[in-house]
């Protein structure tokens, strides 16, 4: 019998085993995870969005796979009884100088396929957000929001009934054997040594670390961005109908502070983009040190703050002020002020950096013989799950 090997219960290694499950019905599939729990980071930290494929650069594997990929969501979901709430969202540019960008924007979400995208002047944005101002918007009606929480404990399921799946076991190095096999190092609940026919790492936070343990390049290297998030208290709730955004700088990966009412019918603002002192402390006084020294003895980190320190500047001010936070948003909802503002959830993102300070801008996938790492999986990572699980192993022969 062939012997399968994913490390990470996350969303996308859950959504890649369950593809090899249905790919290969006679070969043994085992999930490995060092946590108790299955998306325990990135998969169950974050705003619900299925995104539309507005943002990737066409030809991109972001472009191609966020489009397929949301279909394939929310179809899994409605299979699933899973709640999904395509309530649309609107990309908002406030000022003349953005408009070149909202137009750019809109262009590519054309090139991508994503389907009823248009753009509406003021009076139309008006209609579709009355609370919101703007000198012109796209509309992608398509735009959904999901509790993936819920769904990628639904593909662990799924996973468990028909393979195994080993929680709270830590892969400590993913190693080519002579003969052609492939071994794992566990630690934890499974101790020991498994061997494998193949293995495909989506280890998310760690990726890095486990990939350079195992003989890999130690670029990209993660840096954590920790995102804090917002909630509007009831009585503001109104303001907002479904998912409001401002139009992103295309120097970073990041949306922008924005506003997104989830499938609980809260309404989340956020998040913001700071350097994380912890990969896996959800905590805003986290801090781990070993996390903190590997970012900052990175040769691309200081390349990278150097030229970003007005970006950064302003992301100490949304980090540390409501009131910083509320500014961002009043830009396009007016209405809005601080005291509408509560504490809510935060996220960690893996971003991969290369060494000279770029962030890399699409998913990343590096074959070793019998191993394949997914060294960046960052957003769209969630909406494109199931679709990168089968482009995943297509490109490992196993599918």
């Amino acid at each position: 019998m062939r012997r399968l090997a994913v490390v990470g219960a996350g969303i996308v290694g859950l959504a890649v085993a369950r593809q090899l499950l249905g790919a290969n019905p006679s070969a043994s599939v085992v999930v490995i995870e060092r946590e108790n729990a299955v998306g325990s980071h990135q998969s169950g930290h974050n705003s619900g969005v299925i995104h539309s494929g507005l943002y990737y650069a066409p030809g991109s594997l972001k472009a191609e796979l966020c489009v397929s990929g949301g279909q394939l969501v929310k179809s899994y979901c409605e299979k699933r009884s899973i709640p999904v709430d395509t309530c649309g969202k609107v990309v908002v540019a406030v000022d003349d100088s953005e408009l070149p960008r909202l137009q750019n924007l809109f262009e590519r979400g054309l090139s991508n396929g994503v389907p009823g995208l248009r753009l509406v002047e003021g009076s139309a944005l008006r209609e579709l957000e009355p609370h919101v101002v703007g000198l012109r918007a796209i509309h992608s009606p398509s735009t959904a929001v999901v509790d993936f929480g819920a769904v990628t404990r639904a593909l662990a399921e799924e996973v468990a009934a028909s393979g195994q799946l080993w929680l709270g076991t830590e892969v400590m190095s993913v190693l080519p054997r002579a003969d052609g096999l492939v071994r794992l190092e566990l630690a934890g609940g499974h101790s020991g040594y498994f061997d494998c026919d193949f293995a495909i790492v989506c280890a998310g936070l760690q990726a890095d670390r486990l990939a350079f343990r195992s003989g890999a390049d130690a670029e990209p290297r993660i840096v954590p961005f920790r995102g804090s998030y917002y909630r509007l208290r009831p009585a503001a709730q109104r303001l907002v109908r479904g998912l409001v955004y401002p139009v992103p700088d295309p120097r970073y990966p990041f949306l922008g502070i924005h506003l997104t009412r989830t499938v609980n019918d809260e309404v989340l603002v956020g998040p913001n983009a700071f350097l994380g002192f912890s990969r896996d402390n959800y905590a805003r006084s986290a801090f781990t040190w070993q996390d903190v020294r590997e970012t900052l003895t990175w040769p691309g980190f200081p390349r990278f703050a150097r030229s970003n320190w007005r970006a950064g500047m302003r992301e100490i001010s949304h980090a540390t002020s409501r009131r910083g936070f509320a500014s961002a948003v009043r830009r396009y909802v007016p209405e809005l002020t601080a005291d509408d503002l509560e504490p809510s959830v935060a996220g960690i993102r893996a971003q991969a950096m290369l060494r000279d300070g770029s962030l890399v801008d699409d998913f990343w996938l590096d074959s070793r013989g019998s191993i394949l790492d997914v060294r960046n999986a960052p957003s769209p990572a969630a909406t494109a799950s199931l679709a990168i699980a089968d482009h995943i192993c297509k490109r490992a022969g196993l599918s």
